[in-house]
């Protein structure tokens, strides 16, 4: 399904009813935008979370990057100023 949309003034955009349709899209529903290449993408909070966890599901829940991130930016600093 292909539409063209035209962006109005303050940077609206109106999703063509027969997407929302197809898409059961309604009205209060958040979507996440991102540039992809030379595209605009929307699509549901909800895809973007299941697609993240299904990308980081091989790390085991005890594990916590942000403190794995951390002690290696310290280590680094560490051998700098060494």
């Amino acid at each position: 399904m292909e539409n063209e949309i035209q962006i109005g003034a303050q940077g609206r955009v109106v999703i063509p009813a027969a997407l929302r349709k197809a898409l059961k899209l309604k009205p209060g529903d958040r979507l996440v935008a991102r540039k992809v290449g030379e595209s605009l993408v929307l699509e549901r909070r909800e895809a973007v979370e299941r697609r993240l966890r299904e990308r980081f599901r091989h790390i085991p829940r005890e594990v916590n990057l942000a403190d794995e991130l951390i002690a290696e930016r310290r280590a680094e600093v560490a051998r700098e100023t060494d």
